[in-house]
C-alpha cells in the first residue's frame, strides 16, 4: 500500500510549483484498488497585484488536464493488474492423478515441483494399474494416469476411456530383490536357488507389472516351480515391500525405486536384477477423457517430458525412455 506521498511546495522568484501527490488504497476484498489525487499541481507567476498573469492561467489549465490523464493511466494500469491476479486464479485448477504404486513416492517430488511453478494442485491416489484400469472403467473421476506397464493406457486408448494420441512413456522402471537383512542377498541369484528363507515376497503378477517381470525373473533362473510355495503376493509393489520391510518376507522382489531414491540405499541387502531376465518395464501416462479439456492435465503431461522432470525420475532409480525403446513399444 502507497501512503500519502510528500507533498512540498518551493518558490522560485515569482514562481509557486506545489508538487503532485497521491495515496493507494487497496479495498477490503482485495480485487480492487482506489487512487485518491490529494494534491495539485500548480504554476503561476503573480503579478502586482498576486493576481496569475493570462499566459500561466493556459498553463495552468494545461497541467490540470495532465493531472487528470495520469490519475486515469494510474487508475488503468492498478486495474489491469488486479485483473491478471484474478485470472490467474480463475485458470488454477485441481485435478485427480492416479499414480501407479511403485512411482508414488518420486511422484511426491515431482509433484511439488509442478505445483510450485504452475498453481495447479494434484489430488493423487495409488495403487495397482489393474485396479486403476477397473476403477476407470467404472467412472473413477480421474483425469491423468499413471500406470506402471504400457498395456493398461493402451487398452483404455482402444476402449476410448483415454485420449487418442496422448500416451508416452515416461520412466522405465528396475527390478531388484531385496531383503531387510543386510547378510541374506550377497550373492545374487544363489539365495533364491539355496531356498534358505522363509517366504518370497512379489507382487500379483495379474495386476502390478513389477509382480510379471518377478515371474519372468523366476522362469528364466528356472525357479518358478522350486519357488513357488513360499510365494505371498501384494497387490501391488507397495504391500510387497511392506511384507519385506516388516519382516513378514524373508526376502522380495521390489522396485528399484523403493529401496534407492535420490542416490541413497536402503537398509539391508539387495540385488538388482539383470535387465535381460525380464521384459522391459516402460511404464505410460495417458491422459484420461475426463480430463480432455482441463488446463492442468494438459500442463501436467507437458512438464513430465522436462528436463526438470527427467532429473528428479533418473534421481529415484528409473531411466529416462529411449526414443527408440519408447517408438518400438507403441
Amino acid at each position: 500500500m502507497l501512503r500519502p506521498a510528500l507533498q512540498s511546495a518551493t518558490s522560485v522568484g515569482a514562481f509557486r510549483i506545489t508538487r503532485l501527490s497521491f495515496e493507494s488504497r487497496q479495498t477490503g476484498n482485495g480485487c480492487a484498488w482506489l487512487l485518491a489525487i490529494t494534491g495539485a499541481f500548480d504554476v503561476g507567476v503573480l503579478n502586482s497585484r498576486g493576481c496569475l498573469n493570462r499566459p500561466m492561467q493556459r498553463l495552468n489549465t494545461i497541467l490540470m488536464t495532465l493531472r487528470k490523464m495520469l490519475l486515469i493511466v494510474v487508475c488503468w494500469t492498478a486495474a489491469q493488474g488486479v485483473l491478471a491476479k484474478e485470472r490467474a486464479v480463475e485458470i488454477a485448477e485441481t485435478i485427480n492423478v492416479a499414480v501407479a504404486a511403485n512411482f508414488v513416492s518420486t511422484f511426491k517430488a515431482l509433484k511439488s515441483t509442478f505445483e510450485h511453478t504452475s498453481g495447479h494442485t494434484l489430488r493423487v491416489s495409488s495403487g495397482s494399474s489393474g485396479r486403476f484400469y477397473a476403477q476407470i472403467k467404472n467412472g473413477a473421476p480421474f483425469d491423468v494416469f499413471f500406470s506402471a506397464d504400457q498395456t493398461t493406457p493402451a487398452r483404455l486408448e482402444v476402449e476410448e476411456l483415454a485420449v487418442a494420441g496422448s500416451r508416452f512413456t515416461y520412466a522405465v522402471g528396475a527390478l531388484a530383490l531385496w531383503s531387510a537383512n543386510p547378510d541374506l542377498v550377497v550373492d545374487g541369484a544363489q539365495v533364491l536357488r539355496r531356498g534358505e528363507f522363509n517366504k518370497l515376497a512379489l507382487a500379483n503378477p495379474r495386476l502390478a507389472p513389477y509382480g510379471a517381470a518377478a515371474i519372468d525373473v523366476l522362469t528364466h533362473l528356472g525357479l518358478r516351480e522350486a519357488t513357488m510355495s513360499q510365494w505371498v503376493q501384494g497387490e501391488n509393489i507397495a504391500q510387497t515391500y511392506q511384507f519385506v520391510s516388516t519382516g513378514n518376507a524373508d526376502l522380495g522382489f521390489v522396485a528399484l525405486s523403493q529401496i534407492s531414491a535420490q542416490g541413497q540405499s536402503e537398509q539391508g541387502s539387495a540385488w538388482r536384477i539383470p535387465a535381460e531376465l525380464h521384459q522391459p518395464i516402460l511404464q505410460d501416462a495417458v491422459l484420461l477423457r475426463r480430463g480432455q479439456t482441463s488446463q492442468a492435465a494438459q500442463a501436467l503431461l507437458h512438464f513430465m517430458r522436462s528436463s526438470e522432470a527427467r532429473a528428479i525420475i533418473e534421481a529415484n532409480g528409473y531411466a529416462w525412455p529411449t526414443t527408440t525403446a519408447t517408438l518400438s513399444s507403441h
